[in-house]
Formats: C-alpha cells, structure tokens, sequence
C-alpha cells in the first residue's frame, strides 16, 4: 500500500528532526526515515552523553537530550516514524510530480517533496565478518541491541562488543535472571562504557552472572541449520568453542552514503550540490541539509543545519503552494498556534 505525504525526511538526526519542526510550522505533514531504531543520528551514536555547547538558548545538554528536545517540539505534528530501515529507492513520477521513496522494511511513501538530512550518511551496524553467519540474523544474530520481543529463557546469550551499548545488553540480561548464562565477548578485557554501567558489570562479573571472554571470532559450528558455538582466538593464539544460542553483535555504527549517490542528483566529495536560497538539489522537489551538502562557505554545525532546514521548508511551502509565503511568528500568529497546538494560556498541549 502507497502512504501518501507531503513530505519525507531521510535522516532523524537533530537537522531531520528540525526540518519536520519547520515543515509542520508550514502546515506539511512528513514521514521520517532513519537507519538506527531510534532517533538522534550520529548526535545520539557518536557522542549521545558528550556536552554540547553550541545549540542556540541551551548552555549545555547531551546528545540524547538534545535529540529528546527537539523530539518534543515536533509532537504536536505527528510525524509518522520508520526507524531501523532505510530508503531502497527514490523515484520520480514524472506524471504526477511527485516521489516514491521505497523502503527497506518494505514501506512506499508518495510524496510531494524529499528532504535529505542524512549526515555522513545512514549509520549502519558494524557487521560480524564470518563466512555463512548472515543466515542467523533476525532469528540467532541481532545487531546493537536485542529485539524486545527475544526470549532468554534457558537460552545461552553471548554479547560481542566492549561499548555502552555491549555492555548494557549483558547487564540487562544478566538482571533479568532467564538467560541460562551470559558472556560477554571482546577482544579486552577494558570496557568503554560509564562508570555506573562499569560497577553494574563487575558487581555481576563477581556475582558468576556475567562471564567475560576476551578474545575474537574467527569461524562457527552449526547443526540442524541453527548457530551452536563460536570459534574465539585468544590473545595467545589458542582457540576455544563458545556456545551460544543467542548473539548480540554491538560493534559499533559506521556511515554509509548508500542509494543516495545513485539518484541523480549533482554531487561534489559524496555530498549534495545545493542553492542556498531554498536548498534544492539539483533535482527539483528535493532538498538537502546538514551536513550531507556543500556549498561555498559550508560549516558542518548543528546550528547551520538548523538555518538550513528552515530556508528549506519555506522554498518547499512556496513552490508547492504557487506563491509566496507570508512571514509568521510564533510569537503571535494564531494560526502557528493552532498548528502548535498552544492553548490561550500559551501552553503546548499533547
């Protein structure tokens, strides 16, 4: 079924997020696509807990609550979210005027204007290099995290990784108590993780809850078609089978241009040509912000892309629409307020 829209937005970091703030305020609706299964981008990946002090009115905040901020302000347009996929296709309906964007979980989106807001690129899971093991996932193999909907019960849980995120997923399921055992698989004995997580893994490390294995995958052993064991090589050379039933990869993310640079569209370095008055690509009806375009005078800041995003929405507002768009503030214009959803006492509702 094609979901129709009046635009969607490739990226859910804070520029993407920022640009369905600023589409809402022009009374356009907008899906989100993102490739982590939550959002924040490369803000939330990268440095999710680092200080930022840049964003304009917040002397400081985190990654994650910069993201939770700006998630906030765009509740009231109800974005329709499509986390953990990515676009497949983008095409063109030259009848019509408007784009299919395809994605990866099989979703169609129609829509009047594309708005790119990709970063370096769609972060993707740092994959496990093991001839065959591709199989497994979905089912035995999860990447990042463990789906919600996974059963530990009797089940051995092996967690490979040495981040936050690694050791997280290890602390969770050792608490939780179901899981036969859980290891936890790196290539060190040293954990990047914060120091309240660091206590958590060695209080359950002493209590025999967690077993830490330092080491590095290097083949596997299957039977009856299902993952059984890794094969791990140590620090010293030696090579020992871990069984497992369940596997959790949590390497880490790294960027990936993908489909992008086979749209079409005027590029310079891997990244999108644009016009500075609306931030149109070369392809009319698409636009590109943040840090996924160039122009002369580019700054790669969060505060640029927001400009960025905001010029954007306007260029898209006139050109579907036909005719300039008056300026309003949301200081007073009642019609900004009825799209914000503000009560005359001045408070956002929902």
């Amino acid at each position: 079924m094609i979901q129709e829209t009046d635009a969607v937005v490739i990226g859910a970091g804070p520029v993407g997020l920022f640009q369905v703030f600023q589409l809402g305020l022009q009374g356009l609706a907008a899906h989100i696509i993102d490739a982590l299964p939550y959002a924040g981008g490369q803000c939330v990946e990268l440095y999710g807990d680092k200080p930022i002090y840049d964003i304009p009115g917040v002397p400081v905040c985190s990654g994650r609550e910069l993201a939770a901020l700006l998630q906030q302000q765009i509740r009231p347009f109800q974005p329709q979210w499509h986390l953990n996929t990515q676009v497949a296709a983008l095409q063109t309906q030259a009848d019509t005027g408007r784009f299919h964007v395809t994605t990866t979980q099989g979703a169609t989106l129609s829509a009047r204007a594309v708005f790119i807001a990709a970063g370096v690129g769609a972060f993707v899971p740092k994959a496990l290099k093991l001839e065959g093991i591709d199989r497994f996932v979905g089912t035995q193999l999860h990447y990042t995290r463990l789906p919600a909907t996974t059963s530990l019960k009797n089940q051995r849980l092996v967690v490979h990784g040495g981040d936050d995120a690694a050791v997280a997923c290890a602390v969770e399921a050792a608490t939780a108590g179901q899981a036969a055992n859980v290891t936890l698989l790196y290539r060190r004995d040293v954990f990047n993780a914060t120091p309240e997580a660091l206590a958590q893994l060695q209080a359950l490390r002493n209590a025999g809850r967690i077993q830490v294995v330092v080491g590095q995958p290097t083949g596997m052993d299957c039977a009856d078609e299902r993952l059984t064991a890794l094969h791990i090589t140590t620090p010293q050379d030696t090579t020992l089978p871990l069984p497992l039933d369940v596997l959790v990869v949590a390497l880490g993310v790294s960027p990936r241009l993908g489909p992008i640079a086979d749209w079409g569209l005027a590029m310079e370095r891997k990244q999108l040509v644009v016009d500075t008055a609306t931030f149109a690509t070369s392809v009319p009806g698409i636009y590109a912000v943040g840090d996924i375009n160039t122009y002369p005078g580019k700054r790669k800041l969060i505060v640029c892309g927001f400009h960025e995003a905001t010029l954007a929405a306007f260029a898209a507002a006139e050109a579907l629409s036909g005719k300039p768009v008056a300026l309003q503030y949301t200081t007073s214009s009642t019609r900004l307020h009825q799209l914000l959803g503000v009560d005359s006492a001045g408070t956002v509702n929902g």
